[in-house]
């Protein structure tokens, strides 16, 4: 199963929202989300919350493909968020995450004992190219228990 078949079938709200993925390596993770009139607001975009949505999936596919085989000793989990919504979005919407920190450093931690977090930076455009929100999601990689 690759990672965005891992999420759809883990995640109920990347069913719900209908989220595509187009790309889910270490690298880079890029997920879209249909222009759907059922998650409209009130000026005809996308809502705030199916916005955030795509960006926090888009910082779990990246995080599950840079850390996916840790899952054996460690749960990847978000810590916090913070979201800018800088355009009304309309359209279409594509969510583009990258990591904050590389792979090795933040496995070094999880070696070393502690539990790391890293941050995971997210821009949604709209089809015409222009960034209508930006966020950054910090997760942790919490060691299973003895």
């Amino acid at each position: 199963m690759n990672v965005g078949e891992q999420l759809a079938a883990t995640v109920p709200m990347v069913r719900t929202l209908q989220l595509e993925f187009v790309r889910t390596d270490p690298e880079c993770a890029v997920l879209r989300l249909p222009d759907q009139p059922a998650f409209h607001n009130h000026v005809g975009g996308p809502h705030a919350g199916a916005m955030f949505t795509l960006g926090e999936s888009a910082s779990g596919a990246i995080a599950l493909a840079a850390f996916g085989d840790q899952l054996t000793r460690a749960l990847p989990l978000p810590v916090r968020a913070e979201t800018a919504y800088r355009k009304v979005a309309t359209g279409e919407i594509t969510a583009t995450a990258t990591l904050g920190r590389p792979v090795a450093d933040v496995v070094a931690e999880l070696d070393a004992g502690q539990r790391p977090e890293f941050p995971v930076e997210v821009e949604i455009t709209r089809p015409d190219g222009e960034v209508a929100g930006t966020m950054t999601v910090v997760w942790t990689l919490k060691p299973h228990r003895a």
